[in-house]
């Protein structure tokens, strides 16, 4: 008994214990891991726009709860019935207009395809991209388990956010009463932990991804490129992947511009790309990510690489997101070397204008 009350004093190894059975739960759960990560998402991401909507106007928070689930709805079904199908023709045009380009080339193009082709072979991403393919057939034939896994996300959303105060009241009891509140106490820890950061950088990166989908989509726009609705899609996916996503992207954009346009709009694509990654890295990051992480590039891909190797499509999400967490658990501060840069750069500035 003296060594389980040394147990319980010894709050670093309880917690550690505790964090070990968090993640052999989660590991256990890990074939519905998409409908917790889509709940905890759904969640946050609309409890937050619900919490911005009520400061302006004040009605029962239960009221903003049905109106945004109801427009949800509608938004999703708009999607179903109208933007998926043109979505498909888009994207078929796409596919084929590219394989068009690489069996047809125009004059002059064979040397670039050559040089391409020999860039992509040294780095090994045809089979990345068969890969990529398998899992894209994989969830196309799955569609009903994908929306299974959508429906039961957003039901279990919707019920957590329609009685939030009676959660927290009645979640509350567990950290006060019975002789194992310690695990719940231990549990709640983490649990602020994961919002504070999970939760922020997922925040972040969705308002990082419309953020450059706007930008690109616009400048993709004015050089009239086709399908720009399946062209938006994928570069708002991409965007979700942090660093990787924009240079990902650059394939397909550079192949569809050189067959609207020739170099000459590969040339401003590859300067539109380098805009936007300028912008995510010294603007948008700074700013929304609230100086929570600034991973070099190395960490970055390396992170990538290990979370999709253990998550899956997932890992390439939330992988950043997961490592900011640990970070945060482990106490580790990071050096904001690029946010420090341009405060540095702000002050000479002023000091040169009152010079």
């Amino acid at each position: 008994m003296n060594l389980w009350n040394k147990f319980l004093e010894n709050v670093r190894l309880r917690r550690f214990v505790v964090l070990l059975g968090i993640i052999g739960i989660l590991y256990v759960s890990r074939s519905i891991i998409s409908v917790i990560l889509l709940t905890f998402i759904f969640t946050f991401l609309i409890t937050r726009l619900i919490m911005s909507i009520h400061r302006h106007v004040k009605i029962p928070s239960q009221l903003i709860v049905i109106a945004v689930y109801l427009a949800l709805i509608g938004l999703i079904y708009l999607a179903v019935t109208v933007y998926v199908p043109k979505l498909i023709s888009q994207s078929e045009a796409m596919v084929a207009s590219v394989l068009q380009f690489y069996q047809n080339p125009p004059k002059g193009a064979n040397e670039v395809i050559n040089f391409i082709s020999g860039y992509v072979g040294k780095l090994d991403v045809m089979n990345q991209v068969k890969g990529s393919f398998g899992i894209v057939m994989k969830y196309v034939t799955s569609i009903g388990s994908m929306g299974f896994t959508l429906f039961m996300s957003l039901l279990l959303s919707f019920f957590f956010t329609i009685e939030e105060r009676q959660m927290a009241e009645f979640s509350k009891s567990f950290l006060t009463s019975g002789p194992f509140a310690w695990i719940f106490q231990d549990i709640y820890y983490f649990a602020k932990i994961f919002v504070n950061t999970f939760g922020v950088v997922m925040e972040a990166q969705f308002m990082i991804a419309i953020i450059n989908t706007v930008i690109t989509t616009t400048f993709l726009g004015f050089m009239k490129m086709p399908q720009l609705f399946s062209l938006s899609l994928m570069i708002f996916v991409l965007s979700l992947v942090p660093v990787a996503g924009v240079i990902v992207s650059a394939v397909p954009l550079c192949f569809i511009g050189y067959t609207v346009g020739g170099l000459r709009d590969v040339f401003y694509i590859i300067i539109l790309l380098i805009v936007v990654h300028a912008i995510e890295s010294y603007v948008l990051n700074p700013k929304l990510m609230s100086s929570r992480t600034e991973l070099p590039i190395f960490y970055t891909f390396v992170v990538l690489f290990i979370s999709e190797h253990l998550f899956g499509t997932w890992g390439l999400i939330v992988g950043i997101p997961i490592f900011t967490f640990m970070l945060d658990v482990l106490g580790v501060k990071p050096v904001h070397t690029k946010h420090n840069k341009l405060e540095k750069l702000r002050k000479q500035e002023k000091q040169n204008e009152q010079g």
